[in-house]
């Protein structure tokens, strides 16, 4: 197959949603179809011990949570699909918007009891700024739930979408009765019977006729004729362009527990989702179908295999063909890299590839050569631009308890905040280390590896830190700034790139010293011009 061709046949998606409202579930379902795993491992349900496929980490099994993005990859109608399926959790949200540099589009997971979230809205906004193509599903529609017009309008104000259904649901909860497919013209009825893997479908290209009434019932019948006309006459028309401009949105509805809608989703997704997209890189725009490789670094996965210490790099591939055994530019260390073995994701088994295309997702094992955000290429000097890290919002002294293992502690946290579970700040002061993290279950999940993967124990300590801001050290010779890096000492650390970061203890003493010292700039993210 020509190079062009397998460019055309992939796509790659992000799912993102609010904790809870079924993504793991739905991304097992999609990978059913693509017959990448033969059974689904409910994900709650305690007392199967196969645990889903796409939650790998310990902790994941044991909260049924996901923390950890994790890349799969399946076949389905000859195209190949890539999902990257994101933690939920807020605790992990930077994983996520790490993620959402290496999609082409989204698929947004709403459940139709609970409506948008707050994790969805900020995510959403991420997707928006990047204009990301999203297509909405809604998910545990045999619940009972809000009404889908509420549902819509919801998803139109606090999302600011622009959305339009391509499925309807004929009631819901107790009285749901299936889905009638706008996009395809067939209606979808369901049995409450999520054995039956596959649904079949019924034509109805008229919804005049009188078979409906004979399938679902005349009452339900009548709503959805109204409901119907209703959609057609508030809601524009599908428009693939502006769903690829990320303008609007398309809408599902179904039970993605109970298999249910999944297959109207995926069959309209491989047709409508956008091919691999060209990255704007800080020195040119990069197109996929060139043909020298480019990709970047946006996850590290420390430990995927607990019987061999190993950390994957993922990949993204912008452009290009990636071979094995073929030496790359690793453009931050200006050195040239090969990799013997990299690693293609399939559901929950690796097998190493020999040639990967714009699109795929590779993994590649590193000793610790690599940091997120790298540029991999033929030797072109390009940056990918675009993982900042942000101000976390928790801080904590980390000690060593078991002073026999300070090596293996300092390996093991060193390791992590590569991997970006979390940053490493080094007070000026006395050296002492401080852990800052998005959310509090993050030092649970620090503790829990080090123990567990490096053999180490630590304890924590709290420290009253509102937000860690950045120095911009441009006018780092004038009298004002070593003014303020005397007066603030006690305030000061190093971030792992050895840049200056100030922790302010509280908004007011924020305010003040940026009061004070007007020239000095404080950023809020690691990254700024």
């Amino acid at each position: 197959m020509s190079f062009l061709k397998e460019i055309q046949r992939r796509r790659t998606f992000g799912i993102i949603s609010h904790p809870d409202a079924g993504k793991t579930t739905l991304t097992e379902k999609l990978l059913l179809f693509g017959g990448a795993i033969q059974e689904a491992g409910a994900v709650k349900s305690n007392k199967i011990k196969k645990g889903a496929t796409s939650d790998f980490m310990e902790i994941e099994r044991q909260r049924g949570i996901s923390v950890a993005t994790s890349v799969l990859a399946f076949e389905y109608n000859g195209i190949k699909i890539n999902i990257l399926d994101t933690p939920g959790h807020k605790d992990f949200a930077e994983d996520t918007f790490r993620t959402l540099t290496a999609v082409d589009s989204v698929i947004v997971v709403i459940d139709v009891a609970k409506g948008v979230e707050e994790q969805t809205e900020k995510l959403v906004e991420v997707c928006r700024m990047r204009n990301i193509p999203m297509i909405v599903f809604i998910n545990k529609m045999d619940r009972e739930g809000k009404d889908a017009f509420d549902l819509l309008d919801e998803i139109e104000q606090k999302l600011g979408l622009k959305v339009v259904p391509l499925s309807f649901p004929i009631g819901m909860g107790y009285d749901f009765k299936g889905i009638y497919n706008i996009w395809e013209k067939n209606i979808n009825l369901f049995s409450g019977d999520s054995r039956r893997d596959i649904e079949e479908t019924i034509e109805i290209s008229d919804l005049a006729s009188s078979q409906l009434d004979k399938l679902v019932g005349e009452k339900a019948a009548n709503t959805l004729r109204e409901e119907i006309e209703l959609v057609s006459g508030i809601y524009p028309e599908f428009d693939k362009d502006k769903y690829l401009n990320g303008k609007l949105q398309p809408v599902f509805f179904g039970s993605a527990l109970n298999n249910f809608g999944v297959r109207e989703l995926l069959d309209c997704f491989v047709e409508i989702a956008p091919k691999p997209r060209p990255k704007q890189s800080e020195e040119r725009l990069v197109e996929p179908k060139e043909n020298k490789f480019t990709g970047f670094v946006f996850k590290i996965h420390a430990n995927m295999d607990p019987n061999h210490r190993d950390r994957l790099a993922f990949i993204k591939i912008v452009s290009g063909k990636f071979e094995r055994n073929k030496p790359y530019l690793h453009v931050r260390n200006n050195k040239k890299m090969k990799f013997s073995s990299p690693n293609a994701f399939f559901a929950e088994k690796k097998e190493i590839v020999d040639v990967s295309y714009p699109g795929d997702i590779v993994g590649l094992h590193d000793t610790g050569n690599f940091k997120i955000g790298d540029t991999l290429t033929e030797g072109e000097n390009i940056n990918y631009k675009g993982v900042p890290s942000f101000s976390p919002e928790h801080f904590r002294y980390i000690n060593n308890a078991d002073p026999l293992k300070s090596k293996q502690l300092f390996k093991g946290i060193d390791q992590l905040m590569d991997e970006g579970v979390a940053q490493l700040f080094t007070l000026e002061l006395n050296g002492r280390k401080v852990i800052g993290t998005v959310g509090a279950l993050q030092y649970e999940v620090i503790q829990y590896r080090l123990e567990h993967e490096y053999g180490a124990k630590c304890t924590y300590e709290n420290l009253n830190v509102f937000k860690a801001c950045w120095v911009d050290p441009k006018n780092s010779k004038s009298d004002e700034y070593k003014e303020f890096v005397r007066v603030k000492q006690r305030f000061l650390a190093k971030d792992k790139q050895n840049q200056l970061v100030f922790l302010a203890d509280s908004a007011f003493s924020l305010q003040m010293t940026q009061q004070k010292y007007p020239n000095i700039k404080l950023h809020f993210t690691s990254e700024f011009d």
